[in-house]
């Protein structure tokens, strides 16, 4: 069995990202770019309170990415935006993901978080991860999410995230 991959802060430039986006790119997906060139123009470097860009790794590879924002759609207190979760091909199904937003979502001082998607296989990763899908322009999917140290089981807050 493959042990479950360090989760560890990122900063850039990070060794392996550029193919993760250079794979991501052949899937037709520009989001990982678009985190290369906001970090590296100062637009988002995951800096303000609550944020944060993290990486899976097996020993030095890293596997895949996941960031965590500010919602800059709602601008509202405690609200944030999960962003670029990009897994590598070749470590998908192994729970790397997961793990991935798992690990965003224990960490997290916001009560609300949002993403937009545009695959099925992705609205049905997140569905399974607890998320609901939202009639929303500027999202596909939000989780609401308890306070920290409280036992979200006793209020029947769905998904596998904990």
């Amino acid at each position: 069995m493959t042990p479950p991959p360090r989760l560890l802060p990122l900063m850039l430039p990070q060794p392996g990202l550029a193919a993760l986006r250079d794979a991501a790119l052949v899937e037709g997906f520009g989001f990982v770019e678009r985190l290369m060139r906001d970090w590296d123009s100062g637009a988002n470097r995951f800096a303000q309170p609550g944020e944060q860009l993290v990486g899976a790794f097996e020993g030095a590879r890293l596997l895949g990415v996941a960031g965590l924002n500010r919602d800059p759609y709602l601008r509202q207190a405690g609200v944030g935006r999960l962003r670029h979760l990009y897994v590598a091909p070749g470590a998908r199904g192994r729970g790397v993901g997961a793990a991935l937003v798992r690990h965003l979502l224990r960490g997290t001082a916001f009560h609300r978080l949002r993403l937009r998607t545009d695959t099925a296989a992705a609205a049905a990763f997140y569905l399974r991860l607890g998320f609901h899908a939202v009639a929303d322009a500027t999202a596909t999917h939000e989780i609401h999410l308890p306070p920290a140290g409280h036992d979200a089981r006793a209020d029947g807050v769905a998904g596998d995230w904990r």
